[in-house]
C-alpha cells in the first residue's frame, strides 16, 4: 500500500540538513529570550529598590549584546530555511522534468504540469522555509520557558500548561477544513492554466469564429472559481489565527492577573518563595507571551503545510499513474551499428485497460511500409514502440540485430527521424530546429528535396523564423515538409511518419508522398502509418493491422 501523501517527502537529504541548521539557529536565539528577560527583570527590581547604581549601565549593555545575539542567530537560521526552500523546490522541478520527458502519457496536459512547475511547487516553499522551522521552535522553547516559568511559580507554570494544549488541539481540527479548501485551490489551478493554453492555442479558430466574448466569459469564471477558492484558503488561515490569538491572550491575561494580584498581596500561594516579588512577577510576565509565540508562529503557517500536502498528492499521483516511462535517457547517444533492420514478435501492450497483441512485423534495411487499418487498430503505437518510446509489456522488438531496451534504445533514436500527427517545435529559429546540431549541412537542398523551399520564402524572416510551439505559423502539411527536410538533414536511416498525409489537400499530400519516395529511393527505411491509398501504393509492402489482428 502506497504511504500517505506528506510534504515531509519533499524534502531530501540537502534540504534537510539546511532546515536542522536553521532550527539550530533558531533554538539558540529563542534560548538566549531568558536571559535578556532575567536582565530587565533584575534592573526594574533594582531600580524599584534604590539600589540599581551604575549597574544598570552594565545590564543595558548585556541586554544589547544578547539582542544583537539573536537577530545575527535569527537571520542566520532564516538565510538557511529559505535556502532550503529553494533547493528542495529545484530538485523536485529537476526530478519532475527528467521523469515526464521520459514518460509517454498525453493524459497529462502541458498546462497542468507547467501549473505543477510553477505555481503548485512554489506553494511548498513557505512549508519548508516557516512551518518546518516554526514546528523544531515549538518543540523545544515553550518546555524551556515552562521550565523557567515553574522554577519562579508553580501556579504561573500550570496556567501556561493548561492553555498551551488548547492550541495544537484547535490546530489539528482546523488542519482538516484547511487541507480540503487548499486541494480544491490546487485543482481550480490546474484547471484554469489549461483553459488558458487551450484558448491561446485556438487562439485563430476562436478569432474566425468569433468566439472571442465566449472565450472571454469562460475564463472570467475560472478566475472567479479561483477566487472563491483562494479566499476560502484564508478564510481557513484568519480564522484559525483569530481562535488561537484569543487562546494566547487569555493565557497572557490569566498569568498578568496572577501576578498582578500576588504582588499586591492579594494572593499569597503559588511562588516558591512567597511572597512573589517585583522581580521575579516582571519576569514571569516576560516569559508568557514567548510560551505562546512559537505556538502562534506554528498555528499561523499551518495553513502552508495544507497547501503542501495538496500538492505533494498531486505529485504522488502523478508519479503511480499507469504511463509506461521511454525506454533509455533520452540522451544524445552515438549511433547503434547494425543494419536498420526492424522486427517486433509476440509483442503485447496494455492501452486504455486492455491488453492488446499486436502482430508481427519485420522491416527489412531500405524497404518502405505502410501500416494500414482504421482509427484504434494500434497504427501509431507500433510506431512509437518501434521508436523505443514505449515498452512492451511481453514480446520482443529487435533493431539493428539488437535486442531494443534501455541500453540501446538512445544509439537506436540516434538513426530514427519520427514525423508525428501533432508537430511539437521549440523556441529556436527554423535554421536552428531543421539542424539542431549545427552540422553546417546545405539547408536549401534539404528544403527543395522536402519540397519545402517556398515554405521557407514564405515566411517573413526565412530560415530565421520563430514558428510557434504547435507550428503556428505555417500549416498542417507545411510543418510535416518541414519535418521531412530536418530527416534528410540528419542523415536518419529510419523515418518513422505517423498519418503524414492526414488531413491535407491532394496537391500537398502528394508532395510528402513524394518526398518519403524519395527517402526510400536513396536506400533509407520508412515505415508510415497511414490511411492514404496513394501513400499506400507508394511503399514497397502494406501490412493491414486489422486483418493481422
Amino acid at each position: 500500500m502506497p504511504a500517505k501523501p506528506s510534504a515531509r517527502q519533499l524534502i531530501t537529504a540537502a534540504p534537510k540538513r539546511l532546515l536542522r541548521q536553521s532550527s539550530s539557529w533558531a533554538l539558540a536565539s529563542g534560548v538566549l529570550w531568558p536571559l535578556q528577560a532575567g536582565l530587565i527583570a533584575w534592573v526594574v527590581a533594582q531600580w524599584a529598590a534604590g539600589t540599581l547604581g551604575g549597574a544598570g549601565w552594565m545590564a543595558a549593555a548585556g541586554f544589547a549584546a544578547l539582542g544583537i545575539a539573536r537577530a545575527g542567530a535569527d537571520r542566520m537560521g532564516a538565510r538557511r530555511a529559505f535556502a532550503a526552500a529553494d533547493l528542495a523546490i529545484a530538485e523536485r522541478r529537476r526530478l519532475l522534468l527528467d521523469r515526464e520527458a521520459l514518460r509517454m502519457d498525453r493524459r497529462v496536459s502541458s498546462a497542468d504540469l507547467a501549473a505543477l512547475l510553477s505555481e503548485k511547487l512554489a506553494m511548498v516553499g513557505p512549508y519548508i522555509s516557516r512551518y518546518t522551522p516554526a514546528m523544531s521552535r515549538t518543540a523545544v522553547l515553550p518546555l524551556v520557558y515552562l521550565a523557567c516559568t515553574f522554577y519562579v511559580s508553580w501556579i504561573a507554570g500550570l496556567i501556561l500548561v493548561i492553555s498551551g494544549p488548547l492550541i495544537p488541539v484547535f490546530m489539528a481540527l482546523v488542519g482538516m477544513a484547511a487541507k480540503e479548501a487548499s486541494e480544491r485551490q490546487m485543482a481550480q489551478i490546474g484547471d484554469m492554466n489549461a483553459l488558458l493554453i487551450d484558448r491561446i492555442a485556438a487562439l485563430p479558430d476562436i478569432l474566425l469564429l468569433n468566439a472571442a466574448d465566449r472565450s472571454r466569459a469562460d475564463f472570467a469564471d475560472k478566475a472567479e472559481g479561483l477566487r472563491k477558492r483562494t479566499m476560502a484558503v484564508l478564510r481557513v488561515a484568519f480564522l484559525s489565527s483569530t481562535v488561537l490569538e484569543l487562546f494566547a491572550a487569555i493565557g497572557v491575561a490569566m498569568v498578568a492577573v496572577y501576578t498582578g494580584f500576588s504582588l499586591l498581596g492579594e494572593i499569597t500561594i503559588g511562588a516558591w518563595a512567597t511572597p512573589l516579588t517585583l522581580g521575579e512577577g516582571v519576569f514571569i510576565l516576560l516569559l508568557a507571551p514567548e510560551f505562546f509565540q512559537p505556538l502562534r508562529d506554528l498555528a499561523s503557517a499551518w495553513h502552508d503545510k495544507a497547501s503542501a500536502d495538496a500538492v505533494s498528492a498531486e505529485l504522488q499521483a502523478l508519479a503511480e499513474r499507469d504511463s509506461p516511462p521511454v525506454l533509455g535517457q533520452g540522451a544524445p547517444a552515438p549511433r547503434l551499428e547494425g543494419p536498420a533492420r526492424l522486427q517486433m514478435r509476440g509483442v503485447s501492450l496494455t492501452r486504455g485497460g486492455a491488453c492488446r497483441a499486436l502482430p508481427d512485423l519485420v522491416v527489412e534495411p531500405g524497404e518502405s511500409v505502410a501500416l494500414r487499418g482504421p482509427s484504434g487498430v494500434g497504427k501509431s503505437t507500433m510506431l512509437d514502440l518501434a521508436a523505443g518510446l514505449l515498452q512492451p509489456e511481453s514480446g520482443e522488438i529487435t533493431v539493428a540485430g539488437q535486442p531494443l531496451n534501455d541500453d540501446t534504445a538512445d544509439g537506436w533514436r540516434a538513426r530514427v527521424a519520427f514525423v508525428p500527427q501533432s508537430v511539437h517545435v521549440p523556441d529556436v529559429t527554423l535554421r536552428a530546429f531543421l539542424d539542431p546540431h549545427g552540422s553546417g549541412a546545405d539547408l536549401n537542398e534539404a528544403l527543395a528535396r522536402a519540397r519545402a523551399t517556398d515554405i521557407v520564402a514564405g515566411l517573413p524572416e526565412g530560415l530565421d523564423t520563430h514558428l510557434g510551439e504547435t507550428g503556428a505559423g505555417v500549416s498542417g502539411g507545411e510543418a510535416r515538409r518541414l519535418l521531412l527536410a530536418r530527416a534528410f538533414l540528419s542523415g536518419a536511416d529510419v523515418i518513422l511518419a505517423d498519418e503524414p498525409t492526414a488531413d491535407l489537400d491532394r496537391a500537398t499530400a502528394a508532395e510528402i508522398t513524394a518526398a518519403l519516395a524519395d527517402l526510400r529511393a536513396e536506400g533509407r527505411t520508412v515505415i508510415v502509418a497511414t490511411h492514404d491509398a496513394a501513400l499506400c501504393a507508394a511503399m514497397d509492402r502494406v501490412v493491414d493491422l486489422e486483418a493481422a489482428a
